[in-house]
C-alpha cells in the first residue's frame, strides 16, 4: 500500500503540472503498471483469503480501513483517464468473498467509486468499456451478497443505482444490456423478500421500470434480450395484478373514487402503447393489455403474447425477426445435435475412439 500510495501521489502531481496528457507520459505509464500489480496482488489475497487462517470477519476489519484513502481515495481524486478499471475488480472481489461481513463498509465504497464512474461511462455508449463492464459487475455483485447496503446509501444514491441499471439495459452493447436485465431481475427478486423496502421501491420505481423494459423491447436493436424482458414484464405486471404493490402507483389526489393499482396501470399502459404506435387500434392494443395481467399465462404463453404483439408493430413488420425466436432456435439445435451424436453412437465405426467416453474409464 505504500508503493501505491507513493506512485499515486506522483502520478496526480505529474498530472497536475502538465495536465491530461501526462498518462500518456512512458514514466507515468510505468507507475500506472505498478499500481495495477499492487491491486492484483489485493485481488488475489482476497481470493484466496479464508477460514481458519483468514477468517472473513478478520479479513474485512484488518482490509477494508487501510485501503479507503490510498485506493477509493485515489480513484475518487483522480482524473477519468487515470482511474484504474481493476480498483472495481478489486471492490467486486471483496463483495464477492466477504459478502454480509462488508456490508457496513459497502456505502462507503460506493461513495467512492460510484458517482465518479457513472459520470465516465454514461457520456456516451463507447468510452471506458473496462470501466463500464467492471463496474456493472460490481454493482452486480453488491446486489446479490450485499442488497441491503443499497438502501442503506442516501436516496439518491439509490436513484442512480437504479438509473444506471435502466442505461445498462439501454445500452447497444449486448453483454452489457444482457448484465443490466440481469441485475434488474435480481434486484426485483431480492426487493420481493424484503417487506419493509419493497412497498416504497415499488411507489417510487416500479411504474418508470414497466416503461423503461417496454421502451427497450420495441426498440430492435434489443431483440436479443426478449427472453428477459418477457420475464421482467411477467413479473412487475403479475405483482400488481396479485395486489402485492400495496400503496398506490397513481397520484390519490388526482385519480377518481375507487382507482386501483391494476386499473390504473391497465389504463396507463393502453394510453402509452396508443401513443407511441399510432398504427395500432384500440381493440389491438386492449387485447394485449388484457394478456398482460392474465394470471394463467406460464412464461412461454406470455412470450408467445409479447412476440406476437410485437410483430404487429410497423417497425418489425418489415425486419428480421428471428431474435425474438433465439431461445427457441437454440434448444432445437440442441435437440439436433443431440439426436445425431445419439445416431452415431449406435452404429458401430461413426464415431472416432477420442469421441467415445467410456464411463468404466
Amino acid at each position: 500500500l505504500n508503493v501505491y500510495r507513493v506512485y499515486s501521489e506522483r502520478i496526480s502531481s505529474t498530472i497536475a503540472q502538465q495536465g491530461p496528457g501526462a498518462t500518456q507520459l512512458s514514466l507515468v505509464r510505468t507507475m500506472r503498471s505498478a499500481k495495477k500489480e499492487v491491486l492484483r496482488l489485493l485481488i488475489v489475497f482476497i481470493q484466496k483469503s479464508g477460514p481458519p487462517e483468514a477468517d472473513p470477519q478478520a479479513v474485512a476489519q484488518g482490509f477494508i480501513p487501510p485501503v479507503l484513502d490510498p485506493i477509493l481515495g485515489d480513484y475518487q481524486r483522480n482524473i477519468p483517464n487515470a482511474r484504474d478499471p481493476e480498483v472495481l475488480v478489486l471492490f467486486t472481489t471483496v463483495v464477492e468473498k466477504l459478502k454480509s461481513h462488508v456490508l457496513s463498509e459497502v456505502p462507503k465504497i460506493m461513495a467512492a467509486v460510484f458517482e465518479c464512474t457513472l459520470q465516465m461511462i454514461t457520456v456516451n455508449f463507447e468510452d471506458f468499456p473496462e470501466h463500464r463492464i467492471r463496474f456493472f459487475e460490481f454493482i452486480r455483485a453488491i446486489n446479490t451478497h450485499c442488497f441491503q447496503a443499497l438502501f442503506n446509501i442516501p436516496s439518491g444514491h439509490q436513484k442512480l443505482v437504479v438509473d444506471s441499471v435502466v442505461w445498462a439495459m439501454k445500452h447497444t452493447e449486448r453483454n452489457i444490456s444482457d448484465t443490466g436485465l440481469n441485475i434488474l431481475h435480481e434486484l426485483l427478486n431480492n426487493v420481493a423478500k424484503t417487506p419493509d423496502i419493497a412497498q416504497g421501491f415499488y411507489q417510487q420505481y416500479l411504474l418508470a421500470l414497466i416503461q423503461d423494459v417496454f421502451a427497450v423491447m420495441t426498440d430492435r436493436l434489443h431483440k436479443s434480450g426478449f427472453k428477459m424482458h418477457a420475464t421482467l414484464l411477467r413479473q412487475m405486471f403479475h405483482l400488481v395484478q396479485m395486489n402485492q404493490v400495496t400503496v398506490p402507483l397513481f397520484d390519490p389526489a388526482n385519480a377518481p373514487a375507487g382507482q386501483t393499482n391494476p386499473s390504473f396501470l391497465r389504463e396507463h399502459i393502453s394510453n402509452l402503447l396508443i401513443q407511441s404506435f399510432p398504427n395500432l387500434t384500440k381493440s389491438q392494443v386492449s387485447k394485449f393489455v388484457d394478456g398482460m395481467f392474465d394470471l394463467n399465462m406460464d412464461l412461454p404463453s406470455f412470450k408467445t403474447h409479447l412476440r406476437d404483439f410485437l410483430i404487429q408493430l410497423k417497425e418489425f413488420s418489415t425486419e428480421d425477426n428471428s431474435g425474438l425466436f433465439g431461445e427457441e432456435q437454440d434448444a432445437q439445435q440442441r435437440q439436433q445435435l443431440e439426436a445425431q451424436q445419439a445416431y452415431r453412437s449406435a452404429v458401430p465405426g461413426l464415431m472416432k475412439p477420442s469421441e467415445i467416453i467410456d464411463d468404466d474409464l
